[in-house]
């Protein structure tokens, strides 16, 4: 028999359902650990269903470098405000403004950065593949490759989290959006550092 107390403390622990804590500790005999992580599985998989939901609930997540030289601002939406009040969620909102602040990414994904910026990027490249005298065809895949890197290091999502880089930043937002079951995404972000134009 699962007890109402084992459930809401896994309901504590994972920001899941009540009736999805109760499946849970069910399934796996009360095993509050393997319930955590069956909660984990089913979430992702539910948080990648979830992609087509709207989220116009969030919060303001911001960052001032200790040096009081740089800030971030950055809005982040989901879809009630149950999971805009969790501390899960003020958190992500906060390591994202810390790390936009510390690698000043360019956009949120690379369909935002401005075509003449990545047309400019382009033709850096191919000169940079002419001077190495590289044939056309070998030329137009180098540039291609480099355009994806530029894209990887100067795009939110994608870049690596400064206080974890073995996850980039799409992948923190669908872990806590697989703990809370809901839509999470960056709406815009701003940051602001003394002497540079924006």
């Amino acid at each position: 028999m699962i007890s109402a107390k084992d459930v809401k403390i896994l309901r504590d622990r994972t920001g899941a359902g009540m009736m999805d804590c109760k499946r849970a500790l069910t399934e796996t005999d009360g095993d509050m650990e393997k319930a955590i992580d069956l909660l984990r599985a089913k979430g992702a998989a539910k948080a990648a269903k979830r992609a087509e939901k709207s989220a116009n609930e969030g919060t303001i997540g911001s960052y001032v470098h200790f040096d009081n030289k740089t800030v971030a601002i950055v809005e982040l939406n989901c879809e009630t405000d149950f999971v805009a009040n969790t501390d899960d969620f003020k958190g992500l909102a906060r390591d994202i403004a810390l790390h936009i602040a510390s690698s000043a990414p360019l956009a949120i994904s690379p369909d935002e950065i401005p075509a003449e910026v990545v047309e400019r990027e382009r033709a850096v490249y191919l000169e940079q593949a002419k001077e190495e005298g590289k044939p056309e065809n070998i030329a137009a895949k180098m540039v291609e490759g480099r355009i994806q890197k530029f894209f990887k290091e100067q795009t939110l999502l994608a870049q690596p989290f400064v206080k974890d880089p073995d996850k980039t930043i799409e992948q923190l937002i669908t872990e806590v959006s697989a703990k809370t079951g809901e839509k999470i995404e960056v709406a815009r972000f701003a940051r602001f550092k003394v002497g540079e134009s924006a």
